[in-house]
């Protein structure tokens, strides 16, 4: 108190303008999705059917969470640590995409090998994933995707992994998604064919992640 009471009621900083000067460019991103091309623009209403598709898979998925999580897991299921993005990116992806192989040799074993294939976001598997995780391993695929091609294996836990979002969106968890949904409208538009099953799949994400999470800015506009 003796020192606060010493304090002047008043101070005014001695600034360079000089200094202040040389400091003036900031580049912040506020880019939007990519238009889609002409045909391959999703409908309001499939759009609309997807917001309500998508929010029945949230609701069951917060109902049966509590029981998946007490199941155990097989003993070929090891979930890597949230950090690592390398483990993760094998583990969901599996060995023939990560490293970018056309085709694995056949295995006369009966049963599949996911260790080659990647496991699929199994309820049992995604509801052992806290908030934390999720984000991380968001971040992990997102990255790998800023980089690679569209995969189906990519595409089954983006949705899985943007259901297991709780809202309100932290702010990593917004940046991420708006990030997901920029790079979809990116490799829409090197698609060649309005028909592939991939451009279904991109308007989906880039449908869930502008209506479902309210990033307006970004949605496909019929």
């Amino acid at each position: 108190r003796i020192e606060a009471a010493r304090c002047p009621d008043v101070v005014v900083a001695q600034i360079d303008p000089k200094k202040l000067r040389k400091k003036q460019t900031v580049n912040v991103s506020l880019s939007r999705c990519q238009p889609a091309p002409e045909g391959y623009s999703p409908t309001l209403k499939w759009q609309q059917q997807q917001v309500a598709n998508f929010s029945a898979v949230r609701q069951s998925l917060n109902k049966h969470r509590n029981h998946w999580r007490s199941q155990h897991l097989d003993s070929n299921v090891i979930m890597p640590k949230s950090e690592d993005e390398e483990g993760w990116k094998k583990f969901c992806l599996g060995e023939r995409v990560y490293s970018e192989i056309d085709a694995l040799p056949d295995n006369e074993n009966l049963g599949i090998d996911y260790i080659k294939v990647g496991f699929p976001p199994l309820l049992s598997i995604v509801s052992k994933m806290n908030q934390a995780t999720v984000t991380s391993v968001l971040e992990h695929l997102i990255s790998w995707f800023g980089e690679k091609k569209f995969t189906p294996e990519l595409g089954r836990w983006l949705y899985a992994l943007l259901a297991c979002l709780e809202k309100p969106l932290l702010p990593e968890a917004h940046s991420l998604i708006r990030q997901l949904a920029r790079r979809c409208s990116e490799v829409r538009l090197l698609e060649e064919n309005k028909y592939e099953e991939q451009i279904s799949a991109l308007n989906l994400i880039i449908c869930l992640v502008s209506r479902y999470f309210d990033q307006r800015d970004l949605a496909d506009e019929p």
